[in-house]
């Protein structure tokens, strides 16, 4: 099915999650001091739930501990011709630790908590041409 806007395929659930296990870099939007703020973090898939870690002192912590955040991921052609997008809403809460398999060859620093955000809702979109 054609998204609302015309150029992109929606997707179904199953479908958002296996893109999703392909990425490692995302954005998590939260409520800082009464707006809206974006940060970039390193997850994994970990059955129907985005994982990341994030320092304790953080204000990502701070305000997406307990509290209902939205995550987005993405990966684009160079071209910009084609692509995907996944979006998802959930309750964020403390994890255990989990393996972060990424492209960054780095360790979770000592200090960092992880967060868990459950796929309550999600949607996704691959991008395709408009010639297409």
């Amino acid at each position: 099915m054609v998204d609302d806007v015309g150029f992109g395929l929606l997707l179904d659930r199953q479908q958002c999650l296996a893109l999703l296990r392909t990425a490692s870099l995302g954005r998590v939007i939260f409520t800082h001091r009464a707006m809206p703020a974006v940060r970039p973090v390193r997850f994994t898939v970990v059955d129907d739930a985005v994982v990341f870690a994030v320092p304790a002192t953080s204000p990502l912590y701070a305000g997406a501990r307990d509290a209902v955040v939205a995550f987005e991921a993405d990966e684009y052609a160079d071209d910009l011709g084609a692509g995907w997008y996944v979006s998802l809403l959930g309750r964020a809460t403390e994890s255990g630790a989990v393996d972060l398999t990424c492209s960054c060859p780095c360790p979770v620093p000592a200090g960092h908590r992880f967060l868990r955000i459950p796929a309550e809702s999600i949607s996704g979109h691959r991008l395709a041409c408009h010639a297409q």
